[in-house]
């Protein structure tokens, strides 16, 4: 009779790539399709509504054999402002960082507002983020505001 049970699902260790971690579950989708993930050829493993001590559930994305630029990252940190990125090399975490919103983002979110003149001339959108933390960000031309979990990213 066998009294060990298991407890955990084993995931293989990534050699190299990245792992993001601390994603909000109901924004998960979201940094997967900022990510680009469906187009992929690279092993991916997503985890979601996982539990978690800081936001109770969580989503995981671990992606092999590649590392983000930072407007990737400025986007996800519009959808998903607890999100940690580990960057695996060897086996190992070379770096771990919480994503950040710059004080501007420039062509990252499409503006709400229809009457914007970045949705009718072609010209590149910039918001300001007012609050880091919501994230709430405002439109430099317009003046609408925007929560980023509202946000349509571009």
């Amino acid at each position: 009779m066998m009294s060990d049970k298991k407890t955990e699902l084993a995931v293989a260790a990534l050699a190299a790539g990245t792992v993001i971690d601390h994603i909000p579950s109901a924004a998960l989708f979201k940094v997967v399709h900022i990510l680009g993930i469906e187009h992929m050829s690279n092993g991916v493993t997503i985890g979601n509504n996982l539990p978690s001590r800081r936001l109770n559930r969580k989503g995981i994305i671990k992606i092999e054999s590649v590392e983000f630029d930072r407007a990737t990252l400025d986007r996800i940190a519009v959808v998903a402002p607890t999100a940690t990125v580990n960057i695996i090399r060897n086996y190992q975490v070379a770096s771990k960082t919480k994503v950040e919103l710059p004080e501007t983002l420039i062509n990252t979110v499409a503006c709400p507002n229809p009457k914007c003149i970045t949705n009718n001339e072609p010209m590149k959108t910039r918001f300001d983020v007012i609050d880091a933390e919501g994230p709430v960000l405002i439109c430099h031309y317009c003046g609408r505001t925007v929560c980023g979990d509202k946000a349509r990213i571009i």
